[in-house]
């Protein structure tokens, strides 16, 4: 577990920071990972002129983290994207070439998704959908990445508007205090309030995992004992990387222990295999301070499922109920 054991390198390519030599990593395509690097300051290097809400502001304000957009297997070489898009495939007797994939829908076992094809409009009528092992035997994995964490990231931000009231609010819960959130540029905080805006940052979309690289070379005592505190509350999955036997002990009951390139494991291996259920928030704070009632996003609907939607409307009508067009069946 010393230092250049590899620790860092491990968790760089199960976090995508960097691409593994040999074998594949495997990611579920709805996974959100947070992680804060070894060097947690590298995260606000190029972002010093900006107040914390307007970092997060620009992180988060596509709609996904800018951050995770530059890791290695979410950037394809124009060579890549050029091969891919070179290539025929023979679809119903077309030979057609892939343009990008646009859409995904949750199948029976996996996902299916929605192909764009060069030289044909993004319409229904012109677009095809195809399973996602079918994908990857045409070679488009990384296309499917890419839309997959867009999924992925819009699940974890749908009932938390950019407001910067919101951000104040998550950053107060994190230890900062509104005032430095909203009106201090970056470059004027202290180190600790500097490490809380990027633990604050990289919690914003709701993370099922949080990974941290060394948290004990940048918080001191008082810090690691509250970070110690909200990981035991956290409900989501929290891999450290340290050498401190103090703190780990005192949080991992599992342990895997890296030294002269291997891996080993340590402790007690959890059997819990309840699913836990994403539970979406009731309520949002919109800018001008009002709170508002959410629904979650509407589902996209097989063909199968929408007759058997429209079944149960039709039978609905018949026994002389009321119908809304945005009731869900």
């Amino acid at each position: 577990m010393g230092n250049g054991a590899g620790k860092s390198t491990l968790i760089k390519v199960l976090t995508s920071e960097l691409e593994c030599s040999e074998g594949n990593v495997w990611k579920h395509p709805n996974v959100r990972v947070a992680y804060v690097a070894q060097h947690a300051f590298h995260h606000l290097e190029k972002h010093l002129e900006k107040t914390p809400f307007e970092y997060i502001q620009w992180r988060y304000g596509i709609g996904e983290d800018r951050e995770a957009m530059e890791k290695p297997d979410r950037k394809a070489e124009l060579e890549e994207i050029a091969a891919l898009q070179a290539k025929v495939h023979v679809i119903n007797g077309q030979k057609l070439k892939v343009e990008k994939l646009i859409a995904r829908r949750k199948d029976r076992r996996s996902y299916e998704y929605e192909v764009q094809w060069q030289g044909k409009a993004p319409t229904p009528d012109q677009t095809t959908w195809l399973p996602r092992d079918a994908l990857e035997e045409m070679g488009l994995l990384k296309m499917l990445m890419e839309i997959d964490a867009k999924e992925a990231a819009a699940a974890g931000m749908w009932s938390k508007p950019l407001t910067s009231e919101n951000v104040a609010k998550h950053l107060e819960e994190m230890g900062l205090d509104r005032e430095f959130t909203l009106h201090s540029q970056m470059k004027g905080l202290s180190g600790g309030q500097k490490v809380k805006v990027v633990l604050g940052a990289c919690m914003w979309n709701n993370p099922h995992i949080l990974v941290l690289d060394e948290p004990t070379n940048y918080l001191d005592r008082d810090s690691l004992a509250g970070l110690a505190e909200a990981i035991k509350e956290f409900g989501g999955g929290v891999l450290l990387i340290s050498h401190h036997r103090e703190f780990l002990d005192a949080l991992c009951k599992e342990k895997w222990v890296m030294a002269d390139g291997k891996l080993t494991l340590e402790g007690e291996v959890p059997t819990n295999k309840e699913k836990i259920e994403f539970k979406m928030e009731e309520t949002m704070t919109d800018a001008a301070g009002n709170t508002i009632k959410l629904k979650g996003p509407k589902k996209v609907l097989s063909n199968r499922e929408k007759k058997d939607r429209e079944r149960k409307k039709k039978l609905a009508i018949a026994n002389g109920e009321t119908v809304s067009d945005d009731e869900d069946w």
